[in-house]
């Protein structure tokens, strides 16, 4: 019999049991809390989901933002054997609800600002009986059948039991658009989370009881979940948690407040706080920025490292993999390159016909395996077989292994569209657009702006008679996606390129826009 295990008592529970419970775990909008109080509100979430009757094996769904709440649920339902699925914040209530019934999840737990989204919710996702509404404020929900309760009405933070889980016991999922488009959930287990932390956080970024954690990317990302949970509450550190939309000019105000020693970004927002011109000095506390979801220009990197003076480590990870399992480090920086491997991780290069590929510096569909790696995904069977082979994960990145074992991204083998580091399926964007009463056909791509960052770009072919306008289509993507799957561009054209088979051939698409000889 394996062991018992829990993922909640190793991050929180030994700070306590070692003496480090005054230690500032969160800090929120100027507010501390310690180790022992992240503890006590660990306690009350055990408490309120056994009295909304959730219990272990049971799925929740999370759509929480960045502050006190996230922590004390998703571990609390570690603690207590639930399985936490946390919910990206920038879907809208439909997708929001789709995902939800793809789940099963049973409860769900609202913070104030999403309870609008509860109704569509619950019509996409009969299953759910029970919702948490998180906000200060009473709101009428309109949703009969729902179970509401305040999250302030808990108070109970009597010490809970912890669950009979093992480091191979079911912990959390993730939602991936990965390479087919429709979400999946991505499941994870209890050791998955130390797994990162004794891998990447603690060689590579060297993380210390003494650094501070500020995090771009949110918490419901696999790259989030590692930059502002585990890895400051591996070590007892603290993590510094903003609520708020992330802009440059409040994270750079927020920098200069809160001292951070470890920034992790996207590409797209180190570019964006370089336009933003901010003084040096604003990042004299950060010993070390990382940088992912996206490959990172080499003249991003350069141009950031100059501005801060300290290492800019850019690094490829997913959500399978949980965190980054090859990166730069602290000690060596390769402008325009992924890095070298993460130790404790693995990766090989094959070719079409599945072969290793060994020799330097020709390209092939990267593969990695790793102490993290998920054991795959809900309810699709066909989508885990081929990206979880023999112990290695497909990760669907075309890649080149160069001289000093360097690894260098080069694209996709799939027309999946990376925009500020979040998946969008083309097909789901062409959907929404092919709606529109003027529009006959479209094609999405993804493209390079002049910022090396890649975009969504929509190709439409005007219906018959019929002239769309771009403020129009604008806005009807707007009343139907969440904002990062939005065309950036959009383009009206005569035809789209196809095949003798009637195929879209996107690649010529994207060819013609990198090579600026679009339409």
């Amino acid at each position: 019999m394996s062991e018992l295990y829990n993922a909640a008592a190793w991050l929180i529970d030994r700070h306590l049991e070692e003496g480090r419970g005054d230690r500032v775990a969160v800090r929120c909008q100027g507010v501390d809390t310690t180790y022992q109080g992240m503890q006590a509100e660990i306690f009350r979430a055990q408490n309120a989901l056994d009295q909304i009757g959730v219990g272990a094996g049971d799925r929740m769904a999370l759509v929480l933002n960045d502050d006190l709440d996230f922590p004390a649920w998703f571990l609390g339902a570690l603690r207590s054997g639930v399985v936490p699925i946390p919910l990206s914040t920038m879907l809208t209530g439909p997708e929001l609800g789709a995902i939800i019934a793809n789940s099963g999840a049973t409860a769900i737990v609202l913070a104030g600002a999403f309870i609008d989204a509860a109704g569509a919710i619950a019509d996409a996702a009969p299953q759910v009986s029970t919702l948490v509404d998180c906000g200060d404020e009473t709101n009428a929900l309109g949703v009969d059948r729902l179970r509401v309760e305040k999250w302030s009405s808990f108070s109970d933070r009597t010490e809970h039991a912890v669950a009979a889980t093992t480091r191979e016991s079911p912990a959390f999922w993730l939602y991936s658009s990965g390479t087919t488009g429709f979400a999946k959930g991505v499941m994870h287990i209890h050791g998955s989370m130390q797994a990162t932390a004794e891998t990447y956080a603690e060689h590579v970024l060297k993380v210390s009881a003494g650094d501070r954690f500020l995090s771009v990317a949110k918490l419901f990302f696999a790259y989030g979940l590692g930059n502002s949970l585990t890895f400051p509450f591996s070590v007892g550190a603290t993590t510094i948690l903003n609520p708020a939309r992330p802009t440059p000019p409040s994270f750079i105000d927020l920098v200069g407040d809160e001292q951070p020693t470890l920034f992790f970004s996207s590409p797209g927002f180190c570019a964006a706080l370089l336009d933003a011109q901010p003084e040096p000095s604003a990042f004299g506390s950060v010993r070390a920025t990382v940088t992912a979801g996206e490959s990172l220009p080499a003249d991003v990197q350069i141009r950031f490292n100059e501005l801060t003076g300290t290492p800019v480590l850019d690094g490829i990870g997913s959500t399978e993999l949980l965190h980054i399992f090859i990166s730069n480090t602290l000690e060596h920086q390769t402008p325009g390159s992924s890095g070298v491997m993460v130790p404790g991780y693995d990766a090989l290069i094959r070719n079409d016909e599945g072969d290793e590929i060994t020799e330097v510096d020709t390209p092939g569909y990267l593969h990695v395996r790793g102490p993290s790696a998920a054991i795959g995904y809900h309810e699709r069977p066909e989508a885990t077989a081929a990206a979880f082979v023999d112990g290695w994960v497909r990760t669907g990145d075309v890649y080149v292994r160069g001289e000093g074992d360097t690894w260098t991204f080069l694209g996709r083998n799939n027309d999946m569209i990376k925009a500020g580091g979040i998946w969008v399926s083309p097909a789901e964007v062409e959907g929404a657009l092919v709606e529109h009463a003027d529009v006959l056909e479209v094609a999405v791509v993804g493209a390079r702006n002049d910022r090396g960052l890649e975009e969504v770009v929509a190709f439409v072919v005007p219906a018959t008679g019929a002239t769309p306008d771009l403020d129009e289509l604008g806005q009807h993507c707007r009343d139907r996606m969440a904002s990062f799957k939005r065309p950036k561009r959009i383009l009206i054209v005569d035809t789209l390129p196809k095949t003798a088979t009637g195929k879209i051939r996107r690649f010529a698409l994207r060819e013609d826009l990198n090579t600026g000889a679009g339409p």
